[in-house]
């Protein structure tokens, strides 16, 4: 049986990362469309790490939208990553 951290990372070979605080308030605390966007995500993702790229998008003044494809390319590129290691 797998370590229980691992079950949820499925077969992507990501690093597991030790998290400070409460993710799920964290979670609770992000826009509604970017809460959408993660729970349809392939990887699992931090409330924190998605936060950070939304508001970097943001602060540049980008749209809901552009922050939604900016965090899909982030996830293709660390798929691809995964996929070739």
């Amino acid at each position: 049986m797998p370590h229980p951290r691992r079950r949820n990372l499925g077969a992507t070979g990501l690093p597991i990362r030790k998290r400070s605080g409460n993710a799920m308030t964290e979670y609770d605390r992000l826009p509604p469309s970017l809460r959408a966007w993660m729970q349809e995500a392939a990887l699992p993702w931090s409330p924190r790490s998605c936060r950070s790229i939304w508001m970097k998008v943001k602060q540049d003044g980008g749209t809901d939208r552009q922050a939604i494809a900016r965090l899909a390319a982030v996830e293709a590129a660390m798929l691809k990553r995964a996929a070739e290691a």
